[in-house]
């Protein structure tokens, strides 16, 4: 029987494509539609990387050659993760097989218009030309890949969470705790974030910024050593499972202020957990978190106006959990995974796939 093979980054990896795939295979959607995982990526050395891609690309034209493949659903970002999963495209296109690019990567835009030249820039867009559907995280992406590609079958289905049953009570909650989670760094505002909180403890009183993540560990540290705030900063390492809800029942305020973003899982995560988010208007931020209702939103690098919107969260906690409750009722109609995997489903069907 013809199946649909998904193709993405091993699920054991932290970031954004395994963890929405986490999702949607604990809400069934595997089970359901009897889906082929197809891992081309771990973490590791470049030897088990090497291995990991070469058993996926193998398994793949295996089963191709075999016609056991109905459909091709490719969840790619930037940089390696496109060029690593080209190659599927191509072969799927030689077998006539349909293909779904679902695009994650919140710095293609850059990757493509900075980083690429004229013949790279060509293969990509020969590769969104040939998708039977593209998938956006967005609004906004949609209308940046419909600017660079002759493909007009763009989907935008957000990211889903798995909405849970209740939230912590704000009075349980740890006053002036702060969460962020992601990979520390420049394009995830780390560094704002500790100066907004460096201008805003004396106003706050007892400020805790927790940090969850991999990335620019050290270089964090640092900066807070320097403003003299490392009292301050808790840093978590990376945070999954059972001590990521601890950690998001525990915070009063979820802060990601980034520069640029596809449609960030940690941000739905916390709105799902009844936090007010504090982040800017990038990427599909805004179709998550409509400033002054589900949070704040403020351009990116304006520290004046981040420290200035973590203060008012902090001090002000009846409009913090307003707005965290406004943020849970929003997952909940829209971004939660019985709101989106519908459209996933739909899109199988349009593409006349019907689950065994």
């Amino acid at each position: 029987m013809k199946k649909i093979i998904m193709v993405g980054t091993s699920l054991n990896t932290m970031g954004g494509i395994a963890s929405v795939i986490r999702v949607y295979q604990a809400a069934g959607l595997f089970e359901r539609y009897g889906i082929a995982y197809l891992a081309t990526h771990c973490d590791g050395g470049i030897g088990k990387k090497l291995a990991i891609m070469s058993h996926a690309y193998l398994t793949l034209v295996i089963a191709l050659l075999r016609g056991q493949v109905f459909l091709l659903h490719v969840h790619v970002a930037s940089r390696a993760s496109f060029w690593r999963k080209s190659g599927f495209f191509l072969l799927a296109r030689c077998f006539g097989v349909p293909t779904i690019l679902h695009l994650h990567g919140a710095e293609f835009a850059q990757f493509y218009e900075k980083e690429c030249g004229a013949l790279r820039q060509r293969f990509i867009r020969y590769v969104f030309d040939g998708a039977s559907r593209v998938v956006v995280l967005s609004e906004a992406w949609r209308l940046w890949v419909a600017g660079i590609s002759r493909n007009r079958r763009i989907e935008t289905i957000f990211n889903p969470v798995i909405l849970p049953p209740a939230v912590t009570p704000w009075t349980e909650r740890q006053p002036g705790s702060v969460l962020s989670l992601g990979r520390l760094g420049k394009r995830k505002g780390t560094y704002d974030l500790l100066d907004a909180g460096a201008r805003s403890g004396a106003a706050v009183g007892a400020l805790k910024l927790m940090l969850g993540g991999d990335g620019e560990v050290e270089q964090a540290r640092a900066r807070a050593v320097a403003l003299g705030t490392e009292a301050q900063l808790d840093l978590l390492g990376w945070v999954s499972g059972a001590d990521r809800e601890r950690y998001l029942g525990l915070a009063t305020v979820y802060a990601l202020p980034s520069y640029n973003e596809g449609l960030p899982m940690s941000i739905l995560e916390a709105m799902a957990a009844g936090l007010p988010v504090l982040s800017t208007p990038v990427g599909g931020i805004p179709e998550a978190v409509t400033d002054g209702v589900e949070g704040y939103l403020v351009e990116p690098g304006d520290i004046d106006a981040l420290a200035a919107r973590l203060q008012q969260l902090l001090l002000e906690p009846g409009l913090a959990s307003r707005m965290g409750a406004a943020a849970r009722r929003k997952v909940e109609s829209t971004f939660s995974s019985d709101a989106v995997l519908p459209r996933v489903e739909r899109l199988y069907a349009e593409l006349g796939y019907v689950p065994r």
